[in-house]
């Protein structure tokens, strides 16, 4: 069992840190484990035994990456704070940068918790998004609605046909999800 705090905590901060300066530095395939414990300052066999290969330590950081940082905006409607949020996350997402952690946050995911602790974010972000709506006395969706109709269409395009992506699109799916031909 990992402790959140302590040794291990220190250990997790110093090898994401050297994971993220080294992309920052070097080519992607010239990355290797014992480059990143060379600066993290730890032995290679320590990210070997807690994540068990680069790929794994790569999706790890995805997802520490994806996690979002600070609340959703309040914008005081439930069809402005969606389409903000979605706005946002998808020019996030569909950066360069964001298909790299997705890419890396799937490949080093054998069991799939990193893609569902990846979806948890997107989904805790719209709950409160809804959650502000439905306290306002607005008509608010599920979150697992919003997920499949604003989410899911993105992340396919994202990785699959990234064209097109821009806030017009976001907006459409929002007014699409809400009922409504905003865009």
């Amino acid at each position: 069992m990992v402790r959140p705090g302590g040794r291990s905590a220190r250990v997790q901060a110093a090898v994401h840190e050297a994971v993220r300066d080294l992309l920052a530095e070097v080519d992607r395939d010239a990355l290797t484990v014992p480059l990143v414990a060379q600066r993290a300052g730890v032995t290679p066999s320590t990210i070997y035994r807690r994540w068990g290969d680069l790929q794994e330590l790569l999706s790890d950081v995805a997802v520490e990456r994806l996690r979002p940082d600070t609340a959703p905006d309040d914008h005081g409607d439930l069809s402005t704070d969606l389409t903000a949020w979605a706005e946002q996350f998808l020019d996030e997402m569909s950066s360069p940068s964001g298909r790299a952690y997705i890419r890396d946050a799937l490949l080093g995911d054998p069991d799939g918790s990193n893609a569902g602790q990846c979806s948890a974010y997107a989904a805790e972000h719209i709950g409160v998004v809804l959650a502000r709506a439905g306290a306002r006395g607005e008509d608010v969706p599920d979150v697992e609605t919003a997920m499949d109709r604003v989410v899911a269409p993105m992340m396919y395009r994202i990785l699959f046909r990234p064209t097109g992506l821009d806030a017009a699109y976001a907006r459409r799916l929002v007014a699409e999800l809400l009922g409504g031909a905003r865009s």
